[in-house]
């Protein structure tokens, strides 16, 4: 059991380790960082400490972020773009004008009686 807790609050403290050197934008020491954490995350799942999912959820979200730098430039890069549904919503609008100027250009056909 101690032991147990020993290694949970090992891999919390290695997370916090690497989340640290991603936000310090240290690159190089984010990715030993990584490494570390990743060993770690394995080493406990094959002793089943933690189940073997949560280390390869953990383990892929530890490469995602590595492999887009920055957490919170993510987040800041994601908030700054538009939504797929707002795009959408705005060619609509778009579509819809083109078809309405298209209309009102066609020449006008007298109704012979």
């Amino acid at each position: 059991m101690l032991k147990n807790r020993q290694v949970k609050s090992r891999l919390k403290t290695l997370e916090r380790q690497f989340q640290a050197c991603l936000e310090g934008n240290d690159e190089e020491a984010a990715r030993k960082a990584s490494a570390e954490f990743i060993s770690a995350l394995d080493r406990a799942a094959k002793s089943s400490i933690i189940h073997r999912n949560k280390a390869s959820r953990k383990k892929s979200a530890c490469a995602k972020q590595l492999s887009s730098g920055n957490a919170n430039a993510t987040v800041a890069k994601a908030k700054t773009q538009e939504s797929p549904k707002e795009e959408v919503q705005e060619t609509a609008e778009e579509v819809q004008e083109t078809a309405e100027e298209e209309v009102a250009e066609e020449p006008q056909v007298a109704e012979e009686s």
